[in-house]
């Protein structure tokens, strides 16, 4: 459960502070601490991440580090007297790195460099994006889509509509991704770039792999960030296909029990990934909590690419 600290002074007013406490054998426990920066403000840097002050690790004797960890959002703020209102993709934002900062909050490791988020990269996706699917569960939005008004849940024809609005226009979304993963690993793999022509490259790979005229890549090479930016994502730009892989198939062990909060599966799922950070190796780790290793067909008809 996560408590309101109004007293712990933060950095900003717009910052909230809780605590996430649990009942345990020592009682009530306190798991984190955990501050949401929800809101856009002059200097603040744009976009969504998740960050860790202090990440969890153990002492000599045993005893657990708390990890202090943010949640920063750039959602619109609401002026004086009224209410913040998000966009199913703010909200989804706000699962999304409320699942990373679950990740920092409930690790359970010895060592700070093997805590929370610190994962392979192919990996430090399926927490985030595995929290994203309770958002479009009806239980959840008829407890939280309410109008602002009346209090009156969102409707069920409304539901159906975004429901059949997630997967227009898939197999050009996953093709102009797929066709920039790619090219990534190709641009990576080259014996030589000294004297690369880099639109003479991207046009000779997209031509051996097929790629339909009418479709272009996500990413073109001279703005592909991801890549060059830094070397997190270098060669691996496929992770978030992945990690989709990951947690549309970690999803359905929910659908599988009948309960999207079936509290056995829960509690593998926080075991196993939650609070294993790098202390495991991925597939064994992921093989503990869902007794298998992933399959790619609910990630397919997730995407409305296949029916079964």
């Amino acid at each position: 459960r996560f408590v309101p600290r109004p007293d712990i002074k933060v950095y900003h007013l717009d910052v909230q502070v809780y605590e996430c406490r649990q009942e345990s054998s020592n009682g009530d426990e306190l798991i984190a601490i955990f501050l949401h920066d929800n809101f856009a403000r002059p200097n603040k840097q744009g976009g969504a991440w998740m960050s860790a002050y202090r990440t969890q690790a153990r002492h000599t004797d045993g005893t657990r580090i708390v990890p202090v960890v943010v949640n920063n959002n750039n959602f619109s703020k609401a002026a004086p007297g009224e209410q913040a209102l998000l966009s199913f993709d703010d909200a989804t934002t706000l699962f999304h790195e409320f699942g990373h900062g679950l990740h920092g909050m409930l690790s359970d490791v010895a060592y700070h460099r093997l805590a929370g988020t610190n994962v392979l990269q192919d990996f430090v996706e399926l927490p985030s994006q595995l929290y994203e699917h309770w958002l479009a569960e009806e239980e959840v939005l008829k407890r939280h889509a309410r109008h602002v008004d009346t209090g009156v849940p969102i409707p069920d024809e409304l539901i159906a509509r975004m429901k059949a609005a997630q997967t227009f226009n898939q197999g050009f979304d996953t093709v102009e991704y797929t066709v920039s993963a790619l090219l990534d690993q190709a641009l990576h793999t080259a014996p030589n770039v000294a004297d690369v022509d880099i639109p003479a490259f991207e046009a000779a790979e997209l031509e051996r792999l097929g790629l339909p005229k009418g479709i272009v890549p996500r990413h073109r090479p001279p703005h592909f960030l991801h890549l060059f930016a830094g070397d997190s994502y270098a060669a691996q730009y496929y992770v978030y296909l992945w990690a989709e892989v990951l947690d549309a198939d970690g999803f359905d062990a929910f659908k599988e029990a009948g309960d999207i909060f079936d509290p056995s599966v829960a509690q593998r799922l926080r075991t196993h990934v939650y609070s294993a950070g790098n202390s495991v190796e991925p597939g064994v780790t992921y093989r503990a909590f869902r007794g298998r290793d992933p399959v790619v067909e609910p990630m397919l008809k997730g995407r409305g690419l296949v029916t079964v």
